[in-house]
């Protein structure tokens, strides 16, 4: 077996995928916890949506797929920002909107421009091991943007997620704030979806910080052990998936995403069994 590990990490595909998995492991989860802290889980569906969109457009014309996605998905969130300023629905509920009207329109332009669906309906199913070197520089400098803003901007984050009032009568600029955080989860959702498939985008954003807030037991764990146990539950999720795929000949995505699924659920059940064991 350890013959077979050491054959296999000698491909420079599989080491790629094995790295672009620490790294995603190790920081989506950070995004995780703004996308749920901003009740912003249905927007994600517009972004996978939105890559659908720029991956009909870019095969339409020829064009390099990731910059195109991430170009859409970013005109999307800008078009978000601006028409939703003065509306009570806010993003959630725009983001629906958005959704169909992508979905729509990237109908039209394969059946315009006979793009089969098949091609663009791919862009779901990523894969690590295509990964190139470019695609890890641009991952590990996603994942480097998002660390950083979240250790500069720490105590406005967590006072945006405690209350908005209280951020602005702090002097926080709430607003800039926000823009940021969806701007940065609107990168990594379309970047998750074309480097690692729409199986990771939950996997690796949603399940580890819903895992991490059942471990703790608290309905409102501190947002530092948040961040902390979020992110290291991803990291390990996402290593030993990545590492048991490769060993026994199973799609990475699938593996990753299935473990993830199981350890939340465990996590729910010990915690269950746990809290009933302490009334008693």
């Amino acid at each position: 077996m350890i013959d077979r590990f050491v054959l296999l990490f000698s491909l420079a595909p599989v080491t790629r995928g094995f790295i672009a998995m620490l790294i995603s492991g190790f920081s989506f989860p950070l995004c995780g916890v703004m996308l749920l802290r901003l009740d912003l889980v249905p927007m994600r569906y517009m972004l996978m949506h939105g890559v659908i969109l720029g991956g009909a457009i870019s095969l339409a014309l020829n064009l390099p797929i990731l910059p195109v996605t991430l170009l859409i998905n970013l005109l999307l969130i800008f078009a978000m920002i601006f028409f939703t300023r003065s509306q009570s629905f806010g993003f959630s509920g725009a983001s629906a909107g958005a959704m169909v009207f992508s979905m729509a329109l990237a109908s039209i332009i394969m059946h315009v421009n006979d793009v089969p669906a098949k091609d663009t309906l791919s862009l779901m199913w990523g894969s690590p091991f295509a990964l190139t070197s470019t695609d890890l520089v641009v991952l590990a400098a996603l994942a480097v943007l998002l660390v950083l803003y979240i250790i500069l901007n720490f105590r406005n984050i967590v006072t945006i997620f405690f209350n908005s009032e209280i951020a602005i009568s702090l002097g926080v600029k709430v607003g800039l704030h926000r823009n940021i955080m969806v701007l940065i989860i609107a990168l990594v959702v379309a970047l998750a979806m074309k480097l690692l498939g729409a199986f990771l985008v939950d996997a690796l954003l949603i399940l580890p910080v819903l895992s991490a807030s059942v471990v703790s037991g608290k309905k409102f764990l501190g947002m530092k052990k948040l961040f902390i146990i979020s992110s290291i539950i991803g990291l390990v999720l996402s290593a030993f998936g990545f590492l048991l795929a490769v060993g026994i000949n199973w799609p990475p995505a699938a593996t990753i995403s299935m473990l993830s699924g199981f350890a939340f659920l465990i996590f729910c059940i010990f915690r269950k069994f746990s809290t009933g064991v302490g009334r008693k």
